[in-house]
């Protein structure tokens, strides 16, 4: 019988913390569609001014707070938006940009870091003397940090540089900030610096930073205005939500300092990991709170029986493909338990070698 559980499928998987709890239980709050709900007043200026913005909105997903922000840049159907081909916009928020909002998806190619290509980009913008043929360009899309590279951090440098590309062809630049604080913990770099360039951010509560539920957007006053009506037609207009932002502002106030520690236990299990026999851990693994896990052509044996072997020992973690696992610390995740997952590890693959030796 499992007696212990380490659950590193994800930072989404975190709960509330007691002062949360206590902060939900005591929330201010009114009607926040008919614009009226002050503690959401608070999150939302708060982020707002955080992140170097004029104004801020509260959603309830990250995905949705993605839709918004392309759906405003993209306000006439057929428009066109440059984004990487391994990015959560385009992978893992279902198609709404095209489902939903007719917009059309231009992926270029990501590096292993996260980054596209400026001369890329540059290529994909469509010329507008040949409007009647194709899509026109109205956005550029990044991600930081980067979930499919392993949490890589996109650097400022790097976001300026499509933020000049993007202002010079008359281009809006949106970044799925969905862990923008662990870049900015791992950077070094104020998080409001890392988005200056950014039209848009859509940042995410429930993940690096541990809230229960939500994101916020935030860019100009005039996008945020926009930015409101789309939440409405989508569904996503919510009445008492300051119970939730309460939370959200307990996460701001005391998880942003947890996450460095996150990153040094995600680089203390993937230094242990590179050790074992069969697995393969990219060097620059851990440079936040994401690592991913592949498993050797030589090992015999697949992502799924390792899995499931660290399940019965309550290790969870997450199944990317037949040969790969993902792993995601955050600051529920205790020295302890990170030492413990990666014995499981090594008794895993000890366990696999000695089946193929029988």
């Amino acid at each position: 019988m499992v007696t212990r559980i380490v659950d590193l499928r994800s930072d989404t998987v975190t709960k509330p913390t007691e002062a949360m709890r206590a902060a939900m239980a005591s929330a201010e709050v009114d009607d926040d569609v008919l614009g009226n709900d002050p503690t959401a007043f608070r999150l939302e200026a708060e982020m707002a001014k955080t992140m170097g913005k004029e104004a801020a909105l509260f959603v309830p997903s990250g995905t949705m707070g993605n839709l918004i922000s392309v759906l405003v840049h993209c306000d006439v159907r057929g428009s066109e938006v440059i984004l990487g081909d391994n990015c959560h916009i385009y992978i893992y928020e279902n198609g709404g940009i095209a489902t939903i909002g007719g917009v059309h998806p231009r992926p270029v190619k990501n590096n292993d870091d996260g980054t596209m290509d400026i001369d890329l980009i540059e290529a994909a913008i469509r010329d507008p003397r040949g409007e009647l043929l194709y899509p026109t360009t109205k956005l550029i899309c990044l991600e930081n940090t980067h979930a499919n590279s392993g949490g890589r951090c996109l650097s400022v440098e790097y976001t300026d540089r499509v933020g000049d590309l993007a202002k010079r062809h008359g281009l809006k630049l949106h970044i799925d900030g969905a862990r923008i604080f662990n870049a900015s913990v791992a950077l070094g770099v104020p998080v409001n610096r890392l988005v200056q360039a950014a039209d848009s951010v859509s940042v995410c509560l429930s993940k690096g930073i541990g809230a229960p539920v939500g994101s916020v957007i935030v860019g100009s006053k005039n996008f945020i205005a926009k930015a409101r009506r789309l939440r409405k037609t989508l569904g996503g207009g919510m009445r008492q939500i300051g119970i939730l932002c309460a939370a959200a502002l307990v996460a701001l106030q005391e998880n942003i300092g947890k996450l460095e520690n996150d990153h040094k236990k995600a680089r203390f299990l993937a230094d242990g990991l590179r050790e074992l026999k069969g697995l393969r851990v990219n060097s620059l693994a851990g440079e936040t709170n994401i690592v991913f896990i592949d498993i050797e052509d030589g090992m015999r044996t697949g992502a799924e029986k390792i899995r499931k072997y660290l399940e019965e020992r309550g290790i969870l973690v997450m199944q990317e493909s037949s040969s790969r696992l993902r792993v995601v610390l955050h600051h529920q995740i205790s020295a302890s338990d990170v030492q413990y997952a990666l014995s499981c590890f090594q008794q895993a693959v000890k366990g696999v070698e000695n089946e193929m030796g029988d």
